[in-house]
């Protein structure tokens, strides 16, 4: 589509996942990356995280050899009773690769990190391997010259900066965003449990499921309990929610001295003996802070973009924060690609943010709705015939649909065609095809 393409020096402020992934997709476009890490350490702290279809399929367009982040393939979401561990409500993801064409993956954090740094630190794969710089802490971007200033007195000049500085960003500090954000209803402890000792334990080994699975959240309380499996299913990992006046961890940090066992206990006294056995034997118990974040009104100011937490934190509840990383770095990836690049940085980060913006602000709406009501989660959304299903506007619930049969290149050449005043004619609109009947009865293309 274009001739101006030109290679660029790009520098990266934060080196978790979404600076990694980032890293790796403008590596692949052809530009020179450096990522400033502010720690002496590039790592991630936490457990599981999630990562659909949606965001897999980048993975493997990206060419990281995902086998490396050892993950569970997800088989199964499981919503159980909170008293009995009875099974609820069932979303089957039997057929989701053949639907889809990726799996669900379920990662542990560091392995998932790791598997990520090595693309695009590493030798193999197309593109100059990107350069990580630690203990280099972000103090100012001057967003006329693409100076990075840092604490310790060093500065680095780029032609592109990417904010992937998570939810206390110090970039979208730089770029005049003041966050709207307030604490969130409910509280949450982590906690680790080996499965090799929860079987010693004569506990059922929720291994052997391979789903995510849930206690309670259908009451529109907030207590709540998370297993996700991860490490090849070795490990479970729990996350453990609770109305905040039981428990307030909003400015507590993670990564401190483990919580003790009976404060993890303490918020669930009638909850299914088989899952409380399994929290009884946790370990690494720790706070994880939840604030809920209004959608930014901009990510993009000149040449510096926002990517992630920093440009858009959300509640967990739709197991969607990793993803719509991905797909921030995977946008950035294709609008500097040779086939859409005209160099013109301002231009091209006008329109990531047209097209991230909508979507990554539906999908934070979506999850703090399932927040308080699991109902509201992609899947579940769709078990309609379950007695306690009740959701707040049926035509505003998140599918799988939207998710996971969206184009970014449509997308992306939609968005890009209004910035030109170009005429669009593929029947898409927003990433999605024309004609697409979603399961709240919504048909994409079609008048109200």
């Amino acid at each position: 589509m274009t001739t101006g393409w030109r290679r660029l020096t790009v520098g990266v402020v934060g080196g978790g996942i979404g600076g990694m992934s980032v890293a790796i997709a403008l590596r692949r476009a052809g530009h020179e990356v450096t990522i400033y890490e502010k720690s002496d350490f590039a790592g991630e702290v936490g457990a599981s995280v999630s990562c659909a279809a949606n965001g897999t399929r980048w993975l493997h367009e990206w060419g990281v050899d995902v086998a490396k982040g050892d993950p569970v393939v997800l088989k199964k979401l499981i919503n159980r009773d909170w008293k009995t561990g009875e099974p609820v409500s069932v979303y089957d993801l039997g057929d989701y690769e053949k639907r889809w064409g990726y799996v669900y993956n379920m990662f542990h954090r560091q392995y998932m990190h790791a598997m990520l740094k090595e693309s695009a630190m590493g030798e193999e794969g197309p593109g100059t391997p990107a350069t990580l710089l630690v203990n280099h802490r972000c103090k100012d971007i001057n967003l006329q010259t693409g100076k990075i200033c840092f604490e310790d007195g060093s500065t680095a000049q780029h032609d592109l900066i990417v904010g992937a500085d998570g939810i206390g960003s110090t970039a979208r500090r730089i770029l005049g965003i003041q966050p709207e954000k307030r604490p969130s209803d409910s509280s949450c402890l982590h906690a680790n449990v080996s499965t090799e000792d929860a079987i010693k334990a004569g506990l059922v080994d929720y291994s052997q499921d391979s789903a995510l699975e849930y206690w309670g959240g259908q009451e529109g309380k907030w207590d709540k309990i998370v297993l996700s499996p991860c490490n090849g299913g070795k490990l479970l990992s729990y996350y453990c929610f609770f109305p905040r006046e039981h428990g307030d961890y909003t400015n507590q940090t993670w990564g401190a001295e483990s919580r003790p066992v009976e404060e993890l206990l303490q918020p669930y006294p009638q909850l299914d003996r088989q899952v409380f056995g399994h929290l009884a034997i946790g370990k690494e118990i720790q706070p994880w802070r939840l604030w809920v974040h209004d959608p930014y009104p901009y990510i993009q100011r000149g040449n510096v973009c926002l990517l992630g937490d920093a440009g858009h934190p959300m509640m967990p509840h739709q197991s969607q924060g990793a993803c719509m990383a991905i797909e921030d770095a995977a946008a950035l990836g294709i609008l500097f690609s040779p086939r859409y690049f005209s160099g013109d940085i301002p231009q091209m980060l006008a329109v990531y943010q047209d097209v991230r913006l909508p979507r990554v602000t539906k999908v934070q709406a979506a999850a703090a709705k399932a927040a308080y009501n699991i109902n509201e989660r992609i899947g579940f959304s769709f078990n309609k015939d379950i007695p306690t299903y009740k959701v707040e506007d049926t035509k505003k619930v998140l599918t799988i649909e939207e998710m996971n049969a969206y184009d970014m290149y449509k997308d992306v050449e939609e968005k890009l065609a209004a910035k030109l005043g170009s005429p669009y004619t593929d029947k898409f609109i927003c990433g999605l095809p024309i004609g697409l009947e979603l399961p709240n009865g919504i048909i994409i293309g079609a008048s109200a």
